[in-house]
């Protein structure tokens, strides 16, 4: 009996930032490793984005439930990430947005640790990371 792995993509984005801005970045980066969309489970950032346009709308159109964690409860991931931005932690008190959310949804979602499947890419004013409970 195998079971599908856990798909969780984790976004960062600075305030504004269009839907489709969001959208192309997502659909390059999963382009570009084969993985289909109808893999991914959720979304996840930080909750400071809760209210932000854009992702609210991308998890509208993708049919994707958007969980957000504190600052606290991202914290505790800056020793999994690939990469830590000092502008990400002046900004928010986190060092990485996307890689820690998109870690701890998949760490709460699934039975085992989770890891980075993709690590950060850069888009216009967003970032997006893929982590895997498999």
């Amino acid at each position: 009996m195998s079971t599908e792995p856990i798909l969780v993509i984790g976004l960062g984005c600075q305030r504004g930032c269009p839907t489709g801005t969001l959208r192309a970045l997502l659909d390059q980066t999963l382009l570009a490793r084969g993985i289909g969309l109808e893999q991914v489970q959720a979304l996840a950032s930080i909750d400071l984005k809760r209210d932000e346009p854009g992702l609210l709308e991308l998890a509208e159109q993708l049919a994707l439930p958007l969980v957000c964690f504190s600052v606290e409860q991202l914290a505790g991931y800056q020793d999994r990430l690939s990469h830590r931005s000092d502008i990400a932690f002046e900004r928010t008190g986190c060092y990485g947005i996307a890689e820690s959310a998109a870690l701890a949804l998949a760490d709460r979602l699934g039975t085992a640790p989770a890891t980075l499947l993709i690590p950060r890419q850069r888009g216009l004013k967003s970032t997006l990371a893929l982590a895997v409970v498999a």
